[in-house]
């Protein structure tokens, strides 16, 4: 998962309600549709130290993505990569900005922002030159950043930004009011997460883009920020190089943006309040002006997401997707004690294991009628990066994409009662889950931190971004027979101990018992879905349905 993330418990367990069984669907005189023994050598094989952390680009993130490729072969997948292979490219940038760099915001001669220092500053730049200036920008105040005709909402309506700064707060209205009726009340939407930030300053024309970092909204502290914005950044490289994307982008703490627009007479807390509120206008401060003088490495480098097919058999060209990370943070010398690798076991050795199981037994139970496409990511640890290259060049046309399910980081917690549904209320696949659950006497619960906007956090919404219905759900934490306590502290423990740490490794002790039977609904979802002729859209109101809707035209 990536570094702004916390950890999500991880897979799914869903089945297509009413979906009539067929002659491919008997299932019993073939091979059981997942086995614990071939789950766990898979996840011990990927979390080896043989692959050194599968950073992307390095010989052991290159020796990892083969392994998924012989194993998709071995299992008997289409290849759906480039020239026949199971390889799709995913050309990287590396950018590191140089101390040479500075930002500063002034008004007039008096400097108030200090970028070097990022005790209350981080900038950088998506653009692809060398050096990048600005001069004298000037700054609004532009509330939550946010336009989303859905909701009825348009921060930047009526106002002209180009040349100008944007500072923007972080989440979006629904989290500071709790008012269910405005966004999604607490529950963060996609309008709230930085990255729809960044682009929607950028669509507007902004030069750049700063946002106000408040730990309760964002859900993780200043450290998180200034740690995962300091030093080497990844990124696609992009057809233009970035040049449309604003100039700069960065966060300020809090207190800073207050001393700064105290500076202007201007009330930050005032502002906040009034940017919650429906008909919001912007707040030009042209007493603040923004310099700065971007100083970068840029380095390029070539990853690969893995991808391969069981074809269908009447319906071919429709695909139900199945998705996951197979990168991780890689070795880094410099940290302290002996162990200098990040195995990634959990995050996300796990889901990587699990799409393989599935895709084996696709072929194993019978081609259905639809295709299946299974796609093994890169780069998820560096921003999403993988899965938004396929987004952005399909392997599959989005259209005909009935549905995914993304699978990342599955604890060997044992089997549970409880789905939790990262993102509840998002789309159909979620009446799906209900009805599998159900009968096996097991029962939804939303996940317990909406405001954070775990949805937005893993690689199902690069697809989700695009309009396709994307389904991500972990195992709760209630176990079948340790009950609720033991699955929280299990938890807890991983997220404290291991989670982006050395010791997130593969242990032969691991219950993999969960893991199996959330490889099995995972499956039955699936192959299910792929012998149906249902396209799950997003619930009325929400975020992407309107992208669905003009897809499925």
């Amino acid at each position: 998962m990536t570094r702004l993330g916390i950890l999500a418990l991880s897979a799914s367990m869903v089945f297509l309600a009413g979906c009539e069984p067929t002659a491919t669907q008997d299932n019993s005189a073939k091979p059981p549709i997942a086995s614990a023994a071939d789950i766990g050598r898979r996840i011990e094989r990927l979390a080896s130290d043989e692959f050194e952390g599968r950073a992307p680009g390095t010989p052991g993130g290159i020796a990892a993505s083969q392994y998924i490729a012989d194993e998709m072969k071995l299992a008997g997948l289409t290849p759906m990569g480039e020239n026949g292979s199971y390889f799709q490219p995913v050309e990287l940038t590396a950018q590191t900005v140089l101390p040479t760099s500075t930002m500063s915001i002034s008004n007039g001669d008096t400097q108030v922002v200090d970028g070097n220092s990022t005790e209350n500053a981080v900038f950088w730049t998506k653009r692809l030159d060398e050096t990048v200036e600005l001069k004298d920008s000037e700054l609004v105040f532009v509330g939550y950043g946010v336009t989303a005709p859905e909701y009825g909402w348009d921060d930047y309506a009526g106002l002209d930004v180009k040349g100008k700064t944007v500072v923007m707060l972080v989440n979006d209205p629904g989290f500071a009011t709790k008012d269910e009726a405005l966004f999604k009340g607490n529950a963060m939407t996609y309008y709230g997460r930085w990255t729809y930030k960044y682009e929607e300053a950028a669509r507007q024309g902004a030069a750049a883009a700063i946002v106000i970092h408040e730990t309760a909204p964002a859900s993780y502290g200043w450290d998180v920020v200034s740690g995962s914005w300091t030093g080497e950044q990844y990124d696609l490289v992009r057809p233009d190089r970035g040049a449309s994307r604003v100039a700069l982008e960065g966060w300020v703490t809090y207190d800073q943006a207050e001393q700064m627009f105290a500076t202007a007479n201007l009330d930050l807390a005032e502002m906040k309040s009034n940017a919650a509120a429906k008909g919001f206008k912007p707040v030009p401060a042209p007493a603040l002006t923004l310099n700065a003088t971007i100083n970068q490495t840029v380095k390029t480098t070539t990853s690969r997401n893995v991808a391969g097919a069981v074809k269908g058999t009447t319906r071919p060209d429709e695909y139900v997707l199945y998705m996951a990370h197979w990168d991780h943070l890689g070795k880094n010398d410099a940290i302290e004690g002996d162990d200098k690798i990040y195995n990634g076991a959990v995050d996300n050795a796990t889901g990587t294991a699990a799409i393989l199981e599935i895709a084996e037994a696709f072929v194993q139970q019978g081609a259905p009628e639809r295709s299946a496409l299974f796609v093994a990511v890169t780069a998820e640890e560096s921003g999403l990066l993988g899965s938004a290259f396929y987004a952005e060049d399909p392997i599959v046309p989005l259209d005909k994409t009935v549905s995914g399910i993304n699978i990342d980081a599955i604890l060997p917690l044992g089997k549970t009662k409880d789905m939790k549904v990262i993102g509840f209320g998002a789309s159909q696949l979620e009446d799906r889950l209900k009805t599998v659950l159900e009968p096996r006497g097991m029962y939804i619960v939303p996940d317990d931190k909406p405001e954070a906007g775990y949805y937005y956090r893993s690689d199902h919404i690069s697809l989700a971004k695009k309009g396709v219905p994307m389904l991500y759900s972990d195992p709760g934490n209630d176990h079948i027979t340790n009950g609720l306590t033991y699955g929280e502290d299990f938890a807890k423990e991983y997220t404290k101990d291991r989670y982006h740490k050395p010791a997130d490794e593969y242990d032969n002790s691991w219950d993999l018992s969960g893991i199996e039977q959330s490889t099995e609904i995972l499956f039955e979802l699936g192959y299910g879905l792929a012998n149906s002729q249902d396209w799950p859209n997003w619930y009325e109101g929400t975020e992407f349905r309107a992208l669905r809707d003009e897809m499925r035209k």
